[in-house]
Formats: C-alpha cells, structure tokens, sequence
C-alpha cells in the first residue's frame, strides 16, 4: 500500500475517532458520546425530534420551554432529569422552577420511546436532546448531542438556589457558572437562549417604575423610547402575568439579535442588560456583534459549543443512576 493511501487510512481514522469521541464529565466516571443509542435503540433521537416538532407545531412556545428546561436541569443536581421529578419538595416546586414549560412533550416522547425500546433512552438525554431539536425548529443551528445520561433519583427544591437570577449581578453570575466549570463566555453564550422565549411582567417591571429614587424612577440602562413601550405594556399595577418577548422584533428566531438588544438598552431582564454594562461580558456580546477590532464570533456555533459543555455537567453513573420508566417518578 502507498504512503498516500496510509496517510489517508490515517486521517480517516481520526476522523471516525473524533465523530465518536467520548466525553469525560466533571468528577463523575460516566461517559457520554454522539451515538449512544445507535445500536440499542437507533430510532431514539428521531422519536424525539418528531415528538417536539409535532408539539411546535401546535405551540411553538414549547421551544423555548424545553430549553429552559434543560438548562435549569443542569444547573441543579446536574443534567440527570431532576427536574421533571414529582413531589412536595421537588425542585419543580421552588419558585424559579413554577413557570417551567414543556414536560408533557417529554413525556409523550418517552411513552413512544419506552414502546420502541423499554428501559433504555433515559428521561435526561430525551431533555438534551429535545434542547437542541427546539434550537433548530427555531431556525439555529444544529449540534451533535452526545447521550450516554442516566436520569437522578435525587430532587431537592432548596437546591434550585444554584440558578442564576433574573436580579444578579455579573459577579454573582459568573460564580454560579464558574461552579459548574463554565466560563464568561459559556455564561454570555447560554444567555443568549433568550434570543427566544418570554418573560412575565412581574420579573422586571420593577426596572420601570420604582428602580431610583431619581429622575423617572426607571433603570437608566434602559432605552428611553423602549422604557415608554415596556410602561405601556407593563404599568406598575397592571396585570403581573402579562407576557413580553425578551428579543424584541426576534421572538421567534434563534438568532443574534438579543445582543443587538442589549446593546441598543432593550434588554428586558436586569440581568441580561447587565451583560453589556459589565466590561468583562460586554467584550463577549461585542464579538457576537462583529464590533470592529474584536475577534468575531458566530453565536449559533458558539451556542452548540456550550450547549454541549453544560449537557455534560454532573452525569450520573450506573451506582448513582437509572433509566427511569416514567420521568415524574424514580423507579
């Protein structure tokens, strides 16, 4: 055989070993990889895609849902399906986690995955995975999710404190990331989810009407024509539940325009305008802007990037671990 064709034979092989590399989560001996169910169940992740898309297509709120969902999964007892789990003092009872949408869609994929293949695609990689098919259905790009999760049996609402808060400062932030072994650009990135998704007035009308003892009495980051709209829609004893997107003009699209916002004052959460008043996110949401000087970067690859980074944070091993039947319930 030539030393061309060995060169090639070569480069193929790393290929195939970096498409099925496996990823090592923080302090656990559990592995995930692209493919895990591709011999025990290899209709699984397309069950679930068909599963949300049919969903969307009925409420397209549910993407938006479903990753908030995953995400505040993740950041509570790791992404191991805590979340969906029932009882008094579950961490679906504690307040950050009362708007949560989209668990009938899980449950309904795992109804046909558990008919397809029973006892084998856990509850957790149904979430990672309906997270990324939301992404897409809301014209973002795809991502490679690796699956390998088993669901907790652990589920504590005094634990749901680990979630980052819609009142924080970028310190605050940054440590509960950093915790989890994310950095300031997995934090800018993942806020960036709010490219799509609502938020209730009851969040941030506070930012409208008593936020200063000075001048109008509105947070001053906010833009001054965008203040008189968000007042008109939010008055200060109008109704709490009103709903207003948090990307302006790009509700419904993943997409880049949420930095646009924020750098325009039009950032609906405290926490997401602070992103750009706060110098060390600001050089982050500049370069998803292509400020000139700064080294681009392309928020819908970045966001497949941290997505995966976060998806594999806590992942339980098989003495910690199960594959639930249902998911609001540990076996």
């Amino acid at each position: 055989m030539s030393s061309s064709k060995l060169l090639l034979m070569y480069f193929l092989q790393l290929l195939v070993g970096f498409a099925t590399t496996l990823v090592k989560v923080q302090g656990q001996g559990q592995l995930t990889r692209v493919g895990f169910y591709s011999r025990t169940c290899p209709t699984a992740e397309s069950i679930v895609k068909q599963t949300v898309q049919t969903h969307f297509n009925s409420n397209p709120s549910v993407a938006p849902g479903l990753l908030r969902m995953h995400f505040h999964d993740c950041f509570v007892q790791g992404c191991d399906a805590s979340v969906l789990l029932d009882g008094p003092n579950t961490e679906k009872t504690a307040g950050p986690n009362l708007g949560l949408r989209g668990s009938e869609v899980i449950d309904d994929a795992k109804t046909k995955l558990e008919a397809a293949c029973p006892g084998v695609v856990s509850c957790a990689d149904i979430l990672a995975l309906a997270a990324r098919d939301s992404v897409v259905l809301t014209k973002g790009f795809t991502w490679n999710v690796p699956t390998g999760r088993r669901d907790g049996r652990v589920s504590l609402a005094t634990e749901t404190t680990n979630l980052p808060g819609f009142r924080d400062s970028i310190d605050v932030q940054k440590a509960k990331f950093q915790d989890l072994g994310l950095n300031t650009q997995d934090l800018v990135t993942l806020v960036g989810a709010h490219t799509i998704g609502t938020s209730a007035c009851q969040f941030f009308r506070y930012r409208l009407h008593n936020f200063t003892t000075t001048g109008n009495g509105a947070d001053e980051t906010i833009n001054p024509l965008f203040l008189d709209q968000l007042r008109s829609i939010c008055p200060e004893n109008g109704d709490a539940a009103r709903r207003v997107d948090l990307d302006t003009g790009s509700a419904s699209r993943f997409d880049a325009t949420f930095f646009t916002n924020l750098k325009n004052g039009r950032g609906i959460l405290e926490s997401d305008q602070k992103l750009w008043t706060d110098a060390t996110t600001k050089s982050f949401v500049q370069r998803f802007l292509g400020v000139r000087g700064l080294q681009a970067l392309n928020f819908n690859l970045e966001f497949g990037k941290s997505m995966v980074k976060m998806s594999n944070i806590g992942v339980k091993s098989v003495t910690n671990g199960e594959i639930r039947r249902i998911c609001s319930a540990v076996n």
